[in-house]
């Protein structure tokens, strides 16, 4: 009986064995498809929040600041004043219309120039910010970098260039919890984003690198140059126009 017993149980250990096994198999085939099905969802949704702004929030509530508040108020592409898309693509990423998800000739300039020492630059184009922002979150790791990959080929598969850049308007950081160039327009000016000047749009642009430290309701020398460096290109792009082949 002893033996009978022991051998039953063998067979059951193994059978629970193998049945984990199969689940640790189809457990990146489930997270593959929950990714997916939220790509596919925020293509027609508008996001009520980023990943960015409830790590922020934790931060800031882990840090004792019990006022810290989120401004975020979502508002369509359509419904911003022209100049502050393109002025996002002349500050962040030129050749946004052209890519991918990976500007490749601007991460071979970044390779050479880090190699070189000095201030290191990055090359994440619109898209791999959209990714990283919005689903993932903050941090340097192999595997944040591998997801932020993979987002951004599901969101340049599934999405348009137009829903990027929108969503990109709408989460990015422009001031300490100030989330989108509706949020910003009104914390800053008192006004709606749709009449934003270029001069305007061009400030908020410029603060991206980092917006905690700069302001672009009183810019100082620093945002002053980049937003006139900012507008320039935006001409030089060929202003709304550029933005329209999508």
């Amino acid at each position: 009986m002893g033996s009978g017993d022991d051998n039953l149980k063998a067979v059951q250990a193994a059978g629970t064995s193998r049945w984990r096994w199969r689940r640790l198999l189809w457990l990146p085939v489930v997270l593959a498809a929950f990714s997916v099905l939220q790509v596919l969802v925020l293509r027609f949704v508008d996001p009520p929040v980023s990943t960015v702004m409830l790590w922020r929030y934790g931060e800031a509530l882990g840090q004792g600041d019990r006022a810290y508040r989120l401004h975020y108020e979502w508002r369509d592409l359509q419904k911003m004043a022209p100049s502050l898309p393109i002025s996002l693509v002349a500050a962040e990423d030129q050749r946004f219309p052209q890519h991918n998800g990976f500007d490749l000739q601007a991460i071979e300039k970044a390779r050479d120039h880090n190699a070189r020492g000095g201030r290191v630059r990055g090359a994440s184009t619109i898209s791999q910010q959209v990714a990283k922002n919005l689903f993932l979150w903050q941090g340097r790791s192999w595997l944040r970098k591998g997801l932020e990959v993979w987002y951004t080929l599901l969101i340049e598969t599934f999405w348009s260039k137009q829903r990027i850049l929108e969503v990109y308007a709408n989460i990015a950081e422009f001031g300490d919890g100030i989330y989108g160039a509706q949020a910003a327009s009104r914390q800053f000016w008192n006004k709606d984003a749709s009449r934003l000047t270029p001069a305007e749009s061009a400030r908020l642009a410029a603060v991206l690198p980092a917006p905690r430290r700069y302001d672009a309701a009183q810019p100082g020398p620093y945002v002053q140059r980049r937003a006139t460096w900012i507008q320039r290109q935006a001409r030089q792009l060929g202003g709304g126009a550029y933005l329209q082949d999508d």
